[in-house]
């Protein structure tokens, strides 16, 4: 006996009446959209929320007055479970699809109020990367339950998981060994978003490698290093080794150079020359500026230049144009400071005695 999908049940007039229903549905859902956004612009509000949610909130109105007009008709059973089947999906999909528009215009929203462009921006930086972690976590599980849910729509599925309940304790400690580092990185980035070993925007050293936090995504963060390279990282790295961090508390970074001289210059010249470069630098912060002796060699002082900058890349410079300025003095108005090598012969060690000869004179 074959089953029965045909439509002939449904009349053309019925046909007719839930086509206007869905078009009215359209033409109301664009004015009630087109009134808000009004509203929300004579507030002087930018619209952030209203865009995110005009698709998924159409399509969920469409589907809902469709159903209204579907129920009232006298389908044949095949159809009718059909329609019950994909009618639940596709509003489960729709539901779905509002929430994640919602988190999204969300965390928009919450980012615009602090602003991580700002010199000072470690509150920001620490509210970005807490907002983007926990919606990175969030939207995973909203995705996990909408899948769930859609599959527990359709009965056979439902079955399949009521017969396999009796071994789910061996399927679960076998997905969970398979997806051991996957599930790591999830608990570790949970837990990196209040423990914070790393922000966003977050000058580190990771790996050898000098770079900034551009993104954390659910499992990895990615580390834009100085010639515009990613390196990607996966979260538990930041929770299970050492790195360095320039930027935890405050952006501001002291930055040294290292200059070489002769053991008997006259240090004092040089330090007031450092000191006058670093101050006419206006990429100097004000804070600290000094020159000291670190270390004394056979052949050279180690005469090590600390100064300050507002951040990491403002202090690379800094160091830079400081260098090479006492490079130009040492140069140009003590070359004596220049390192030298000396070497001491004496008689017999380093070159043999050459044979005297006789004088004219000598009869």
């Amino acid at each position: 006996m074959q089953s029965d999908i045909s439509l002939h049940h449904i009349t053309a007039m019925a046909a007719i009446s839930i086509l206007l229903s869905v078009a009215v549905a359209f033409l109301l859902h664009g004015l009630v959209y087109w009134l808000g956004t009004r509203i929300v612009r004579r507030l002087s509000v930018e619209p952030i929320i209203l865009p995110a949610i005009y698709h998924p909130t159409r399509w969920i109105i469409v589907l809902t007055t469709l159903a209204a007009g579907v129920q009232p008709l006298t389908l044949a059973p095949q159809i009718e479970a059909i329609w019950s089947i994909a009618s639940k999906m596709t509003f489960i999909l729709l539901m779905g699809w509002l929430i994640l528009a919602a988190m999204r215009a969300g965390r928009i929203l919450l980012e615009r109020r602090s602003d991580i462009t700002v010199e000072d921006n470690l509150k920001a930086r620490r509210q970005h990367t807490r907002i983007r972690i926990l919606y990175r976590v969030t939207q995973f599980i909203v995705g996990f339950i909408i899948l769930s849910l859609m599959l527990i729509a359709i009965p056979g599925v439902r079955t399949v998981g009521v017969t396999l309940m009796a071994s789910a304790g061996l399927a679960g400690l076998a997905v969970g060994a398979a997806a051991q580092p996957a599930l790591k990185n999830l608990i570790a980035g949970i837990q990196m978003a209040f423990s914070e070993p790393i922000r966003l925007d977050d000058v580190l050293i990771v790996e050898g490698e000098w770079g900034r936090v551009e993104d954390i995504k659910l499992t990895y963060v990615v580390v834009r290093i100085w010639d515009d390279r990613r390196l990607i990282v996966p979260v538990s790295y930041f929770l299970e080794k050492p790195f360095q961090n320039w930027t935890t508390k405050t952006s501001d970074l002291l930055g040294t150079v290292f200059l070489y001289v002769d053991p008997a210059t006259d240090i004092e010249p040089i330090r007031a020359r450092f000191v006058e470069a670093v101050r006419s630098n206006s990429r100097w912060d004000g804070r600290v500026a000094i020159l000291q002796v670190t270390d004394h060699r056979a052949d050279a002082l180690e005469l090590r230049g600390l100064l300050s900058a507002r951040n990491a890349g403002i202090a690379f410079d800094l160091r830079c144009e400081v260098r090479e300025a006492m490079m130009h003095y040492l140069r140009t108005e003590m070359p004596q400071a220049l390192v030298r090598s000396r070497h001491r012969i004496e008689a017999g060690e380093g070159f043999a005695e050459s044979p005297t000869r006789p004088s004219a004179a000598a009869g």
